[in-house]
């Protein structure tokens, strides 16, 4: 390009605008109501703290979707504290059936009731009357009365009625309890009944609590 050509060149270059207060340069096309914006720069700890986010954020990535990290995948982190919740319950559990410890049937008979009020009342009513789960207070079960009968269904659930398993939040201590406290209900009368359901079921003699 010839002298001439770049004379002409930068006489149509649009020439930076000076504030004359400040003798900043102004923005090209940053006018809004009057207000012309200046050209400052950022000031250094701004940038600086610009520049740890980017390397924070890449570190994070890093460890999330190169190394998989433990300490920063929620998913992990979450079965690891399970898992040491329910190996912390095992191990109390274990220790309980080693040093068993004698009870009243006043104290097994209020761990169950504490257990059915927070739990089983919801479906089968305050005094076990029945609401949407079957009545509690007569002879008939849909899946039988006995001890047996009532321990499975507590732990494998009945999903298609909506009972879900109890097998991982309640400990084999409150699922006894809880069932001796059901086999008390039988033959209260409480108001309200819900009509029977299932067959009747004839307990076999001396069917006792356990502790």
């Amino acid at each position: 390009m010839s002298t001439t050509e770049d004379k002409h060149h930068e006489k149509h270059q649009p020439q930076a605008e000076i504030d004359e207060v400040t003798n900043d340069q102004l923005l090209q096309g940053h006018e809004f109501d009057g207000i012309r914006e200046l050209d400052n720069q950022l000031p250094p700890w701004l940038k600086y703290l610009f520049y740890a986010s980017i390397v924070f954020a890449a570190s994070y990535l890093t460890l999330v979707f190169v190394f998989e990290d433990d300490r920063v995948i929620q998913a992990k982190e979450y079965q690891k504290e399970m898992a040491a919740y329910i190996e912390e319950e095992e191990t109390a559990e274990e220790d309980e059936q080693a040093t068993p410890v004698e009870r009243t049937q006043e104290e097994i008979m209020a761990s169950g009731e504490a257990t059915f009020s927070k739990i089983c009342s919801v479906c089968h009513g305050k005094f076990g009357e029945g609401l949407v789960g079957p009545n509690f207070t007569d002879e008939y079960w849909i899946h039988g009365g006995s001890r047996e009968d009532m321990h499975e269904v507590i732990v494998t659930g009945v999903i298609e009625k909506g009972m879900i398993s109890y097998k991982n939040l309640l400990s084999e201590r409150q699922i006894q309890d809880v069932i001796t406290y059901i086999k008390s209900l039988q033959g209260t009368n409480p108001p309200n009944q819900k009509a029977p359901e299932g067959e009747k079921y004839d307990p076999e003699p001396q069917e006792g609590a356990q502790s």
